[in-house]
């Protein structure tokens, strides 16, 4: 036990506690003290808690406190890497000095974010470098390899996170050789795994924790068993990466990387002989033929929408995996890599099986498509059960926090994805005085969303309301088509002379540094933009959405779960459709106001708001922002906080 146990928590979070003394800026909040009982009598009880905690409330604080003072083993898990290493690298180092010793923890994530020493070797034994740059930063990870004593290739910052090289020295659930990888006694997976199996507490995300749940090749398989306490952060995320657990893939990048892999392999065993060549040739093919048959961009499609010419390369697809599988089968002792190709080919002749033979009882078949390739997929419509099952399996307490769980006062929607009953729910407001602070601004006179000017009316009333500002802005969007009509307009306008920032031009992270370092600047994003943003001060003072984020009607998915939920007497926009788009406005509201000095206007323009009975749950389901129709009393109050600056 530390030295918290004889403290009471009052004091700890007090004016003059430890936090206080440890961490720059800090203040009491009444807020967090609660939730902090809350999670810490849940944790003495054995029992399972829901809270939601509105901005500024400080839950990472007040569930890591409590969790290390129990003494229990904890397992944190978030739904982002940015706020797993927040956790492990800042507010964990934090804590110790605050309680006056080090925190035996463990930061834990998925084996792509560690080097894989087979994979590199092989990479450079290939000479697989698909370019010049590629191959100078193939080089340094080889210098960076003698190094690390992590593996995290976190630590690269000299290569992007997106560059292919990765994809060449990890490894993935698929290729990974496991117990017979020639280094796997060197292997920085393994090593981090053991690390984490011994800690108090670990920091995973939600993929990673479902992979233990289920008992997945990724998990551990050893970690929740020895775990007294789980605190599921950003939990609003979490259903939806449970759910992809249930799911059956098989996707073409998958079957290309097979392909490179078992050529790759065959070459190193002296055995690419010509019928091996032949039969990955003819599955790189029929990939690449079965994406021709389908429409070119990133969209999901329904499986009875494809043309018969995609099913029959689908088949041919089969039909080339089972003779892949025959020409290794010789093969497969004569090295770890050949036996580990043939179970993935195995594996995904599984799955191709699976999808061919589904139908409505199994779930929903469908079709995700991106740019250059494609993922059939059966999902189950419904996977509550299953998932409360798994949670009740592991007798843990159980913690989920995050600032968007319930539409209104009410935790059923979340509840109801979990399956799981008998949760105790808290709601706790921000701490942030938005009567004063912020306003709520619904400019009058738009039409409806359906209706064809209606993006081009939206521009131009925020370009007022960014005009009054003076920038400092994000503008919204529920959609990519919106965004690009809305940054032609904008970028087309002598009068609107801000910086402009486009999502899509470069990667998110380099935007976001753009927008703080360019004084004034506009920022135009979609849905990565509306959570996960932290922008504090006043660089940001205008938040404007263009319309209620409710989710794409021709998505498939989406179709197939609401008829589902119809069919059960269920009413699917009151269950699912209102609720998930009253979380979304949430998390977009919510990147506002980040502190207590900052100051702002969120801007919604749908006039659904207002004019449809289901506004009034949108309104309830904010914080209390005093309503403005008038950009006059706008432009006032952002004259007022400016003299203020």
């Amino acid at each position: 036990m530390n030295t918290l146990i004889e403290q009471d928590l009052a004091a700890v979070f007090g004016a003059s506690g430890p936090l206080a003394e440890c961490l720059t800026g800090f203040r009491p909040r009444p807020e967090q003290l609660a939730m902090a009982q809350d999670v810490s009598r849940a944790l003495t009880d054995g029992s399972n808690l829901v809270v939601e905690a509105g901005t500024g409330t400080g839950k990472t604080l007040a569930y890591l406190l409590p969790a290390i003072d129990s003494g229990l083993r904890v397992i944190i898990s978030t739904g982002t890497r940015t706020l797993q290493d927040q956790l492990f690298h800042r507010d964990l180092p934090m804590i110790g000095a605050a309680i006056g010793r080090p925190i035996d923890a463990q930061l834990l994530k998925g084996r792509s974010n560690y080097l894989c020493l087979y994979r590199l070797e092989r990479a450079r034994e290939s000479g697989d470098a698909g370019s010049r740059k590629e191959a100078r930063e193939l080089a340094f990870v080889q210098n960076w390899a003698a190094r690390t004593t992590s593996g995290d290739i976190s630590e690269v910052i000299e290569v992007a996170e997106d560059s292919s090289i990765w994809s060449k020295v990890t490894s993935t659930v698929d290729n990974c050789l496991g117990s017979r990888c020639p280094v796997f006694d060197d292997c920085h997976v393994v090593a981090a795994r053991h690390a984490a199996r011994e800690a108090e507490l670990v920091v995973v995300n939600h993929h990673l924790l479902m992979a233990d749940l289920t008992m997945r090749d990724e998990g551990f398989g050893q970690l929740l068993p020895g775990a007294d306490a789980i605190v599921v952060d950003e939990a609003h995320h979490f259903p939806e990466v449970a759910q992809s657990f249930f799911n059956v893939a098989m996707g073409g990048a998958q079957l290309a990387e097979l392909c490179r892999d078992v050529r790759t392999e065959a070459i190193g065993a002296g055995q690419f002989d010509r019928e091996i060549e032949q039969a990955v040739d003819g599955l790189s093919k029929e990939v690449a033929d079965a994406r021709l048959c389908l429409r070119e961009g990133i969209a999901n499609i329904a499986w009875d929408e494809v043309s018969t010419a995609f099913t029959s390369c689908f088949s041919a697809i089969g039909e080339r995996l089972d003779d892949l599988i025959e020409n290794l089968t010789p093969l497969e002792e004569l090295s770890p890599g050949l036996k580990r190709c043939k179970q993935r080919a195995l594996s995904m002749y599984g799955a191709f099986e699976s999808i061919s033979d589904a139908d409505v009882e199994t779930g929903l078949r469908w079709l995700r498509l991106t740019t250059r390739s494609f993922t059939a997929n059966v999902t189950p419509l419904d996977t509550s059960a299953e998932l409360a099952a798994l949670l009740e399996s592991h007798p843990a307490s159980w913690i989920f926090t995050s600032a968007t769980l319930a539409v209104r006062d009410d935790f059923s929607h979340f509840i109801n994805r979990l399956g799981l009953q008998g949760l105790t729910t808290r709601q706790i407001p921000s701490p942030f005085a938005y009567e004063r602070i912020a306003r709520l601004y619904l400019p009058g006179g738009l039409p409806l969303p359906h209706e064809p000017v209606y993006n081009e009316r939206v521009v131009a009333e925020m370009k007022k309301a960014a005009l009054a500002s003076q920038g400092r802005a994000f503008l919204l969007f529920t959609s990519h088509r919106a965004l690009r009509q809305a940054a032609d307009i904008l970028e087309a306008d002598p009068d609107f002379d801000f910086p402009l920032l486009i999502q899509g031009v470069e990667p998110r992270s380099r935007l976001l540094e753009q927008f703080s370092e360019r004084p004034n600047s506009v920022l135009l994003g979609t849905s990565t933009f509306w959570e996960g943003v932290d922008i504090r001060g006043h660089d940001l003072v205008l938040v404007a959405i263009d319309k209620l984020p409710f989710a794409a009607p021709g998505d498939p998915m989406l179709s197939a779960r609401l008829a589902a939920i119809e069919s059960q007497g269920g009413n699917p926009f009151r269950d699912y459709q209102l609720p998930q788009a009253v979380l979304s406005l949430k998390q977009g509201v919510g990147r506002l106001i980040r502190d207590y000095d900052d100051y702002g206007v969120v801007m919604i323009c749908d006039p659904r708001l207002t004019q449809k009975s289901y506004g009034r749950v949108f309104l309830a389901s904010l914080p209390s922002l005093p309503v403005v129709r008038d950009l006059e009393v706008i432009r006032a109050f952002f004259e007022a906080h400016g003299a203020n600056e």
